[in-house]
């Protein structure tokens, strides 16, 4: 299907531009924790809703991470912005390097937050069979959200996470999503690329941690760097708002910095 501008919210007038990409439990509202917090003034954010989520949750199309490259590409273009960074949050950390890998000239910096790699997520079968059945058994997907913030999250804030996960995903295209981002290997696309980009992961998520990032993200990206927070799980954006601004816009306005000094 041809590429399509996504729906987003736009917020903030700087003059660097950034579009944040959701991951598999979430839509864009997934980020609203962090929008009265940013820098309005240095940036201008692009949140989007990926097919099958949010007010995309009615649209068609393959579901994988390659088509919805894409589609950010043209949401860029949509927006006329020529140049921009990126952040993709665990499923949507490969749909942004799908970005890097179509179009390098126009990727400023790019942020992954507890991020899946390039080369996907191969799982054993009854983890797959746990993953594979989220789409259509919410205890799957409450399971999941309990282990990847490491067991110790109130039983009310697991209900709501399922819960809006519920609402905001088509259970189809959530099902289809897994086999996109979880089976491709698409790393030789974006191995020895040079641009500036940062991993972000919480220490209580055991299954996208630094280790697996050191021998992914970091092997292929020679000019990445790596930020744990310590208090974080898979979803730093509930659990720790104000330190993953933090960690993400310094690492952004380090590139504007570069840019003023040139």
């Amino acid at each position: 299907m041809p590429a399509l501008p996504l729906p987003h919210t736009l917020i903030g007038h700087g003059a660097h531009h950034v579009i944040a990409v959701h991951g598999w439990f979430g839509d864009r509202t997934s980020y609203e924790r962090l929008l009265p917090d940013l820098d309005l003034d240095s940036f201008s954010y692009a949140f989007v809703d990926l097919r099958g989520y949010g007010e995309a949750k009615d649209t068609s199309g393959s579901y994988t991470t390659r088509e919805a490259g894409a589609d950010v590409v043209a949401l860029a273009n949509a927006l006329g912005w020529e140049r921009y960074s990126l952040i993709g949050h665990s499923m949507g950390a490969c749909v942004v390097q799908r970005v890097l890998a179509a179009v390098p000239e126009r990727v400023r910096r790019l942020v992954g937050l507890n991020p899946v790699p390039a080369g996907g997520f191969p799982m054993p079968p009854e983890q797959w069979e746990l993953f594979s059945g989220a789409a259509e058994i919410p205890r799957n997907r409450r399971a999941i959200i309990d282990h990847t913030t490491g067991g110790v999250r109130p039983a009310a804030w697991l209900d709501r996470m399922v819960a809006q996960s519920l609402e905001r995903s088509d259970a189809k295209a959530f099902r289809a999503w897994l086999d996109s981002w979880a089976g491709e290997d698409f790393h030789e696309e974006i191995e020895g690329s040079p641009l500036p980009v940062r991993v972000v992961v919480g220490a209580l998520d055991p299954a996208l941690n630094a280790d697996v990032m050191r021998g992914t993200w970091l092997r292929w990206y020679p000019h990445a760097d790596l930020v744990e927070l310590p208090a974080a799980g898979h979803y730093p954006v509930e659990e720790t708002p104000l330190q993953l601004i933090a960690a993400v816009e310094d690492f952004l306005r380090a590139d504007d910095a570069g840019e003023r000094s040139a």
